[in-house]
């Protein structure tokens, strides 16, 4: 019997070499392309801006945007003149951001992850209907919402304050939707039952297993809060008519519009794209943070099923 399977094992070998060095050779050329005019369309923006990043005013409008100018290379000046410019005000615009970003991203996923457990896990009156909102409110478009959670936020008084950027980012329908549709696969109904059973109270069933077992679901909806809150332009521009509360998205376009304006008003275009790299910076690093966590959180869920 042994040499038998070990003759059978040897010819099978070649057979498993041949059927994996076709599949390695398969290859498709018209998606090859579309994968690389992906890349190209994402990234050539991107080095677009690191490169002009590196001129003066002078030099985006006299060489070619793609064109490296080592004898006239200008970051570290453009840099420092970012940070200085105006009595600091892009520091004060960054940390707007972040204190925007970070408060709504939390709440956002708190919410939507309290949401969609419930959804997944609880059997209450108008489930179906209460759902159903949630899905329609996901084809509405966040803009479209703007002017009436400004003239609701006038009556209450609270325009011109964080709270007017924060409140309308906690509310993420399509953050309840992924939730509910994650907490139905990663957690186990017989989990919970064990839980009760043991004497464990709902609240404390969701913090200490719910939670854990719904990490890369949270990671997931942080990240795209925590990204749509960062590059909201059109919210902070109609909630804001303080400087010392704008995000820097605002701030960069009151920059922009003051050296497009002309009539001798400062040319800072180069302040402004190097502006866009610095505000670009924390959202990379924020996104390669969290992927750990999110990887590990997905594999970890995926050995524990």
């Amino acid at each position: 019997m042994r040499p038998a399977a070990t003759m059978s094992a040897q010819r099978a070998a070649p057979t498993v070499r041949i059927n994996l060095l076709a599949v390695l050779r398969r290859r498709s050329v018209p998606l090859t392309i579309a994968m690389f005019v992906c890349v190209a369309y994402f990234l050539l923006p991107l080095l677009w801006l690191v490169i002009a990043s590196t001129k003066s005013d002078s030099g985006l409008f006299n060489t070619f945007g793609y064109s490296v100018q080592t004898r006239d290379f200008q970051l570290w000046h453009n840099v420092r003149q970012v940070f200085s410019y105006g009595d600091g005000q892009f520091v004060r615009w960054l940390v707007n951001t972040v204190f925007y970003a970070v408060a709504s991203a939390g709440g956002a996923a708190v919410l939507a992850t309290a949401g969609g457990y419930g959804f997944a896990k609880f059997d209450f009156v108008g489930k179906r209907a209460a759902f159903a909102v949630v899905v329609v409110s996901i084809m509405v478009p966040g803009i479209a919402l703007t002017i009436p959670s400004y003239l609701l936020f006038a009556k209450l008084g609270i325009v011109n304050t964080p709270l007017s950027i924060i409140l309308p980012s906690l509310v993420s329908p399509f953050g309840i939707y992924l939730m509910r549709v994650y907490a139905a696969d990663a957690i186990d109904d017989s989990l919970l039952e064990a839980a009760r059973i043991d004497g464990a109270g709902e609240v404390r069933i969701f913090f200490q297993i719910a939670l854990r077992l719904l990490a890369p679901g949270v990671v997931t909806v942080v990240l795209f809060t925590l990204v749509a809150t960062w590059n909201n332009y059109f919210l902070p521009f109609i909630m804001l008519n303080d400087p010392s509360l704008f995000p820097v998205t605002v701030g960069l376009a009151q920059w922009n519009a003051q050296a497009s304006g002309g009539g001798g008003a400062e040319a800072v275009f180069s302040l402004v794209i190097t502006g866009s790299l610095i505000s670009v910076l924390p959202l990379a690093v924020a996104f390669l943070l969290l992927q750990r966590y999110w990887q590990s959180g997905l594999s970890a869920g995926s050995v524990k099923t």
